[in-house]
């Protein structure tokens, strides 16, 4: 298994980043990269457009069972573990978050994730166990998203 984390890979390059683009660029190649190498799973985290997430997903091997999650949260709960986070950058901004929060439901909807879980009201075991029962679902089952009062959040 690998995990590739967007904001760890730009942490790789701070702080002299060129850009948020390079850094989706990297996300995208290292991910294709590990789903290339046969691994059981590849994890990515960190892509917040269904432009971005069509190209992870076009990165993986034609047999993959690719199972694309969305994470939510209210706002205030996502702004203030924002604020606790001391690795957060302009994120920890109310106007920017705010920007992002209101965009985010038809950015969701553009994603079309199979399964949508909520953070602030879903534990991270039963998130797993969310997570692992799309991907046991057969494959013809996947692609709307199932919804329950764990929906997954970004």
């Amino acid at each position: 298994m690998a995990v590739v984390e967007l904001n760890q890979i730009a942490a790789m390059a701070l702080p002299t980043l060129p850009g948020w683009d390079v850094a989706h660029r990297i996300f995208a190649t290292v991910t294709g990269m590990w789903a290339q190498a046969e691994l059981s799973y590849v994890i990515a985290e960190g892509s917040g457009s269904a432009e971005e997430v069509v190209d992870l997903v076009g990165q993986a091997p034609p047999n993959a069972a690719v199972v694309t999650v969305a994470t939510t949260a209210p706002f205030e709960v996502a702004f203030s573990r924002a604020q606790a986070d001391p690795t957060r950058g302009v994120s920890k901004q109310r106007d920017y978050l705010s920007r992002i929060y209101e965009a985010w439901p038809n950015t969701m909807k553009a994603i079309a994730p199979d399964l949508v879980i909520d953070t602030s009201t879903v534990g991270l075991t039963d998130s797993v166990n969310l997570v692992r029962r799309v991907i046991d679902r057969p494959q013809q089952e996947q692609g709307a998203a199932s919804e329950h009062s764990a929906r997954v959040d970004q």
